[in-house]
């Protein structure tokens, strides 16, 4: 029986995820350490310079956010209303009794 042994190809693979591992590691916590060790105000920052979120200003931008979102789940609702109200009533099926 053979014996399994790292060859060239998978220590290296391993090398460099170490390598990255240890990079994703320094700069988290450097980030970190900008910020005060606030996770919340880094993730912010992350999604803001990212465009995850915008930064609301003023009460209209506000509003327009809110009536974006507003418009979406009225979709969401005009959609699946109808497949429930079918599924709801729908015909049961008859079942016969073997003899």
């Amino acid at each position: 029986m053979a014996e399994n042994t790292p060859t060239t190809a998978s220590r290296l693979i391993l090398a460099a995820g170490s390598l990255m591992c240890l990079w994703v590691a320094a700069a988290l916590s450097g980030a970190l350490y900008h910020v005060n060790w606030s996770v919340s105000t880094l993730a912010s920052q992350y999604m803001t310079a990212t465009g995850m979120i915008k930064p609301l200003h003023t009460l209209v931008d506000y509003y327009t956010h809110i009536k974006g979102i507003e418009y979406l789940i009225c979709v969401a609702f005009f959609v699946a209303f109808p497949i429930f109200f079918k599924y709801v009533n729908k015909a049961p099926k008859k079942a016969t009794a073997l003899k």
